[in-house]
Protein backbone atom coordinates (compact mmCIF):
# COMPACT_ATOMS: atom_id res chain seq x y z
CA UNK A 1 0.00 0.00 0.00
CA UNK A 2 2.88 2.34 0.79
CA UNK A 3 4.34 1.89 -2.71
CA UNK A 4 1.00 2.85 -4.31
CA UNK A 5 0.76 5.99 -2.21
CA UNK A 6 4.34 6.85 -3.12
CA UNK A 7 3.57 6.38 -6.82
CA UNK A 8 0.48 8.60 -6.65
CA UNK A 9 2.38 11.32 -4.77
CA UNK A 10 5.26 11.09 -7.27
CA UNK A 11 2.77 11.33 -10.16
CA UNK A 12 1.25 14.44 -8.61
CA UNK A 13 4.70 15.97 -8.05
CA UNK A 14 5.78 15.24 -11.63
CA UNK A 15 2.52 16.73 -12.91
CA UNK A 16 3.12 19.91 -10.87
CA UNK A 17 6.64 20.17 -12.31
CA UNK A 18 5.29 19.80 -15.86
CA UNK A 19 3.00 22.75 -15.23
CA UNK A 20 6.09 24.95 -14.80
CA UNK A 21 6.96 25.25 -18.47
CA UNK A 22 10.23 27.11 -17.86
CA UNK A 23 11.80 23.93 -16.46
CA UNK A 24 11.48 22.05 -19.75
CA UNK A 25 10.12 18.91 -18.10
CA UNK A 26 7.25 17.34 -20.02
CA UNK A 27 5.30 14.12 -20.04
CA UNK A 28 4.48 12.72 -23.46
CA UNK A 29 1.42 10.45 -23.16
CA UNK A 30 1.14 7.29 -25.17
CA UNK A 31 -1.21 7.38 -28.19
CA UNK A 32 -3.87 8.67 -28.71
CA UNK A 33 -2.82 11.13 -25.99
CA UNK A 34 -6.14 11.85 -24.34
CA UNK A 35 -6.62 12.62 -20.64
CA UNK A 36 -6.77 8.97 -19.58
CA UNK A 37 -3.55 8.16 -21.40
CA UNK A 38 -1.88 11.20 -19.85
CA UNK A 39 -2.87 10.13 -16.33
CA UNK A 40 -1.78 6.54 -16.96
CA UNK A 41 1.53 7.77 -18.40
CA UNK A 42 2.05 9.91 -15.28
CA UNK A 43 1.39 6.90 -13.05
CA UNK A 44 3.75 4.66 -15.07
CA UNK A 45 6.49 7.31 -15.05
CA UNK A 46 5.99 7.79 -11.30
CA UNK A 47 6.25 4.03 -10.73
CA UNK A 48 9.46 3.88 -12.76
CA UNK A 49 10.80 6.90 -10.86
CA UNK A 50 9.97 5.22 -7.54
CA UNK A 51 11.70 2.01 -8.63
CA UNK A 52 14.77 3.88 -9.91
CA UNK A 53 14.89 5.86 -6.67
CA UNK A 54 14.53 2.72 -4.57
CA UNK A 55 16.92 0.43 -6.41
CA UNK A 56 19.57 2.60 -8.02
CA UNK A 57 19.20 5.62 -5.74
CA UNK A 58 19.86 3.59 -2.62
CA UNK A 59 23.07 2.14 -4.05
CA UNK A 60 24.30 5.55 -5.23
CA UNK A 61 23.48 7.17 -1.88
CA UNK A 62 25.37 4.49 0.03
CA UNK A 63 28.39 4.79 -2.25
CA UNK A 64 28.28 8.59 -2.10
CA UNK A 65 28.09 8.71 1.69
CA UNK A 66 31.53 10.39 2.04
CA UNK A 67 30.42 13.04 -0.45
CA UNK A 68 27.28 13.65 1.64
CA UNK A 69 29.53 14.40 4.59
CA UNK A 70 31.91 16.61 2.61
CA UNK A 71 29.15 18.62 0.94
CA UNK A 72 26.81 18.65 3.96
CA UNK A 73 24.18 16.79 1.96
CA UNK A 74 24.14 19.03 -1.10
CA UNK A 75 25.31 16.15 -3.31
CA UNK A 76 21.85 14.68 -2.69
CA UNK A 77 20.37 17.36 -4.95
CA UNK A 78 22.61 16.26 -7.82
CA UNK A 79 21.81 12.61 -7.17
CA UNK A 80 18.06 13.34 -7.25
CA UNK A 81 18.47 15.25 -10.51
CA UNK A 82 20.46 12.35 -11.96
CA UNK A 83 17.72 9.89 -10.94
CA UNK A 84 15.08 12.08 -12.59
CA UNK A 85 17.21 12.29 -15.75
CA UNK A 86 17.72 8.49 -15.62
CA UNK A 87 13.97 7.98 -15.43
CA UNK A 88 13.53 10.22 -18.48
CA UNK A 89 16.22 8.24 -20.31
CA UNK A 90 14.55 4.91 -19.48
CA UNK A 91 11.13 6.07 -20.66
CA UNK A 92 12.54 7.61 -23.86
CA UNK A 93 12.88 4.17 -25.43
CA UNK A 94 9.10 3.81 -25.76
CA UNK A 95 8.44 7.13 -27.47
CA UNK A 96 6.31 8.31 -24.56
CA UNK A 97 7.09 9.17 -20.97
CA UNK A 98 9.14 11.79 -19.18
CA UNK A 99 11.28 14.32 -21.03
CA UNK A 100 13.90 16.49 -19.31
CA UNK A 101 15.38 19.09 -21.65
CA UNK A 102 18.28 20.28 -19.49
CA UNK A 103 20.06 18.60 -16.57
CA UNK A 104 20.34 21.81 -14.54
CA UNK A 105 16.68 22.66 -14.98
CA UNK A 106 16.04 19.03 -14.08
CA UNK A 107 17.89 19.78 -10.85
CA UNK A 108 15.33 22.46 -10.01
CA UNK A 109 12.52 20.06 -11.00
CA UNK A 110 14.01 17.37 -8.72
CA UNK A 111 14.10 19.87 -5.84
CA UNK A 112 10.42 20.70 -6.39
CA UNK A 113 9.52 16.99 -6.59
CA UNK A 114 11.46 16.35 -3.36
CA UNK A 115 9.67 19.21 -1.59
CA UNK A 116 6.26 17.94 -2.66
CA UNK A 117 7.15 14.39 -1.57
CA UNK A 118 8.39 15.74 1.76
CA UNK A 119 5.20 17.72 2.31
CA UNK A 120 2.94 14.79 1.47
CA UNK A 121 5.14 12.53 3.61
CA UNK A 122 4.38 14.72 6.60
CA UNK A 123 0.67 14.79 5.83
CA UNK A 124 0.27 11.07 5.05
CA UNK A 125 2.59 9.72 7.75
CA UNK A 126 0.77 7.17 9.90
CA UNK A 127 -0.04 8.48 13.35
CA UNK A 128 0.83 6.48 16.45
CA UNK A 129 -2.11 5.68 18.65
CA UNK A 130 -1.69 6.06 22.38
Amino acid sequence: MGFLIRVVVNAFAIWVVTLITVLGVTVVPFPPGETLQFVLTLLIVAAIFALVNTLIGTVIKVLAFPLYILTLGLIGLLINAFLLWLTAWITSFWGWGLRVEDFWLGLIAAIIISLINWLFGIILRPRKRD
